[in-house]
């Protein structure tokens, strides 16, 4: 199932994917939030749908928001897959990196994101998006850590390496600028997905392809991340989990070359679908 949210900033709809139709998700929620997730809001969705009791919705001209209301944190898994750590010369880590990221730089997959002003390293990063479904907390093991899954999404975790490696011993400030998360444009459920270790993400710049890796390279696979995530903090439904990038980005590329006004970004996941943003000055 493709959940996704159609609508200005602010005043998104929810709605639903389903047989190549648009059906509004107004009898069954407002919106598609920590609320809807964490009460079983995909499975009232399915009943719904099953009982044609969903309307049509007529999408033209509409934006596509990021399928996921206002996450109530961003977590981030630094250097996660092998040929990224290798790339920038950083050791493979023994235990996964984590940061956090401003949940309000979340905007939808094809906004404009803004290269933050003072910016000369302006950075991209197609990442696999795990979005939490039920309380996660202490929990065992990577079969139980993917039972708290609602769904996936396609994330680019835009960066600003200068602002992340030289201003600050953590990265926070690098990765929490204005727009540097569009996310969607679904959040796909499990049950669609099948075994997130399994899927292909890709990157072009300006029609060159700068990344093409699969989330079987992951250092950390998504159900170890969860549980591990879970044992230092709580992880709440509608909680965002980016978790890392292959190589192929502007940092570890000969010649460095960052993105500059104008330039588009188009990106995908396998069973995900795809993203484009065009880069503006802030």
């Amino acid at each position: 199932m493709k959940l996704m949210r159609f609508g200005a900033p602010g005043a998104e709809r929810p709605a639903v994917l389903a047989g190549g139709r648009v059906f509004g998700l107004g009898p069954v929620t407002d919106d598609i939030d920590a609320a809807f997730l964490a009460t079983g809001g995909p499975d009232r969705v399915r009943a719904a749908l099953d009982a044609g009791r969903l309307p049509a919705l007529d999408t033209s001209g509409l934006r596509v928001g990021a399928p996921v209301a206002r996450p109530g944190k961003v977590v981030c898994i630094g250097l996660n897959y092998r040929d990224h750590a290798e790339e920038t010369g950083a050791a493979l880590p023994p235990r996964p990196v984590v940061f956090m990221k401003d949940p309000g730089t979340v905007v939808g997959p094809y906004d404009e994101v803004l290269i933050p002003r003072g910016s000369a390293r302006t950075d991209w990063e197609v990442e696999l998006a795990v979005v939490i479904g039920r309380r996660a907390r202490y929990l065992e093991g990577p079969e139980e850590g993917l039972r708290h899954v609602a769904g996936y999404a396609v994330s680019n975790d835009v960066s600003e390496r200068e602002f992340q490696l030289d201003f600050s011993p953590q990265w926070d400030l690098g990765k929490s600028c204005e727009t540097f998360n569009p996310l969607g444009p679904w959040l796909v459920t499990p049950d669609e997905i099948g075994d997130p270790q399994d899927l292909r993400l890709r990157l072009a710049v300006n029609g060159l392809e700068r990344q093409h890796g699969h989330t079987a390279d992951m250092i950390f696979d998504v159900g170890y991340l969860v549980a591990y995530l879970s044992n230092y903090m709580v992880l709440e439904p509608g909680d965002v989990i980016n978790t890392g990038t292959p190589a192929g980005v502007a940092l570890g590329l000969p010649g460095r070359p960052y993105l500059r006004p104008g330039d588009t970004v188009e990106l995908s996941v396998d069973g995900l679908g795809r993203q484009r943003q065009t880069f503006v000055q802030a």
